[in-house]
């Protein structure tokens, strides 16, 4: 019978990450590790600040139902004994890495997914103008995120631009703009160059977005946590950021990823910050996706064994010693 073990891990960062309303200056995962006839598998989740999950709530989450585990739980049965989140996830990208190591198949060999490198975006916090052009002109990615809120937007965004002309360049604003200012600045942002705004207004007030023809592509995050948001979201978005935090794991991700690509939506993958550990899933739909967000692990101090290999923006390097 499988045994599971839990642990909450606390990862500092290398500088407070600041986006719309909150800071953090520590990366808090859960990981659990799932053993059967000698082999382990694990997974790694953050959760889902905005639902107010934290590392320790999501560690309840899989206490309460850890005896279940050790009985035996497949993937689809995990689908309805835990709700989407990082609970799920953790326990649901684990399961995936036993079965990989269980079987001697690459994940993607059990998905059935071509792997090659991707090239993510690196992300710029909130900062002064001044200081987000510095980052920006420290990053050797061609493709930069700059995170930003409803103060200064338009300052801060043509400092970088300012900057980085070479670079694509997405902008993030967390749920912090209103209707009125994402009306007035995307035209501004589209004269920049920007080449996508995400999740610009709070979730479950952006209904007005299905009578609005955006200048700039606009995609939904905090407006889509899984396949039960979907139909509304291709109303009002182009594109989805698929966190496997949201989705509750790599199983739920995949099938976002194919029903978003069916209605015609671009796809992106993102990260609630973390190891390569948490990476090296969202790696797996990286593969299907037209944007990426997988520089989470940058921003720590220090990473895992076998971690991730990140230059000049291109991601490589999943072993199976990590995951997978």
């Amino acid at each position: 019978m499988p045994q599971v073990e839990l642990l909450i891990e606390s990862w500092p960062l290398l500088e407070p990450f600041v986006i719309t309303g909150h800071t953090w200056t520590h990366c808090n995962v859960l990981i659990v590790s799932i053993t059967e006839n000698g082999v382990t598998g694990r997974g790694e989740a953050t959760g889902v600040y905005y639902l107010d999950e934290t590392a320790e709530s999501i560690y309840q989450q899989v206490l309460g139902i850890q005896q279940k585990l050790e009985q035996g739980v497949s993937r689809e049965q995990l689908q309805s004994l835990l709700p989407l989140g990082g609970a799920r996830n953790a326990i649901d990208c684990a399961l995936w890495d036993l079965e990989a190591k269980s079987s001697g198949r690459s994940i993607f060999g059990i998905t059935g997914i071509p792997s090659s490198p991707v090239s993510t975006v690196n992300t710029v916090t909130i900062d002064t103008p001044k200081n987000m052009a510095n980052k920006a002109a420290a990053i050797t990615a061609r493709q930069i995120k700059v995170k930003l809120d409803g103060e200064y937007p338009l300052q801060r965004i043509t400092a970088v631009c300012n900057t980085r002309p070479d670079a694509d360049i997405v902008v993030d604003v967390n749920e912090g703009w209103s209707f009125a200012q994402l009306v007035e600045l995307a035209p501004q942002f589209k004269a920049l160059g920007i080449k996508m705004i995400e999740q610009p207004l709070p979730r479950g007030e952006d209904d007005a977005l299905e009578a609005y023809q955006s200048p700039i592509m606009l995609c939904a995050d905090e407006s889509c946590l899984d396949t039960s948001e979907l139909d509304q979201t291709a109303r009002r978005y182009q594109m989805v950021n698929i966190k496997l935090d949201k989705t509750g794991g790599l199983t739920e991700a995949l099938n976002l990823a194919r029903q978003a690509k069916d209605k015609g939506m671009t796809l992106m993958v993102g990260n609630m910050t973390g190891t390569s550990l948490a990476m090296a899933p969202a790696y797996v739909i990286a593969q299907l996706c037209d944007f990426v967000d997988l520089d989470g692990a940058l921003f720590l101090l220090g990473d895992r064994s076998f971690p991730m290999n990140y230059e000049n923006g291109i991601v490589t390097g999943l072993s199976s010693q990590l995951w997978g």
